[in-house]
């Protein structure tokens, strides 16, 4: 089902929508017919014909709402253990470099977990749990920060255009 706004549905909303369902059943018991359940709760005759069967194989519990498809895949135990691995590096899981990338860490989950994530989910997943993105400061081994500070300090004012 799509909608309109590109989102799914509130968990309020899904609930009405499993009350709806868990009222149809007494049409069921009562024989009624799937037009006539589907014009008393105004849904299509597929979504009653549906219900039915669902109900039928499956009882009660097949009309039950499935949650949220949009929940965290990982458990705090899984999530916990993501961390410590993170923590040793990537150096440690086989990477030449010292650099998490979303697309490493993506392939670390499906690796331990077996879960596969999208880059944007692996994303999503890491800020949830208070993990940041950084850059690494590109700078020369030779570099000379003290001399730095002094030429910031004393060259720089001299040498800058004055402000009009």
């Amino acid at each position: 089902m799509r909608y309109p706004q590109g989102g799914g549905l509130t968990d309020a909303e899904r609930a009405a929508r499993e009350r709806v369902r868990l009222q149809a059943v007494t049409g069921f018991k009562a024989g009624g017919k799937n037009r006539e359940i589907a014009a008393a709760f105004r849904v299509s005759e597929r979504s009653v014909e549906r219900w039915r069967r669902q109900w039928r194989e499956e009882g009660l519990a097949g009309l039950a709402s499935k949650g949220s498809p949009g929940r965290p895949r990982l458990s705090d135990v899984q999530m916990a253990r993501l961390e410590r691995e993170l923590e040793r590096g990537p150096l440690a899981h086989g990477w030449v470099d010292q650099r998490w990338t979303l697309a490493r860490v993506k392939t670390l989950i499906g690796r331990l977990f077996h879960v596969s994530y999208t880059v944007e989910g692996t994303w999503r997943l890491l800020r949830r749990h208070g993990w940041s993105w950084q850059q690494p400061a590109r700078r020369a081994i030779e570099r000379d920060d003290d001399a730095v500070e002094l030429w910031k300090r004393e060259v720089w004012p001299r040498v800058r255009a004055p402000r009009r």
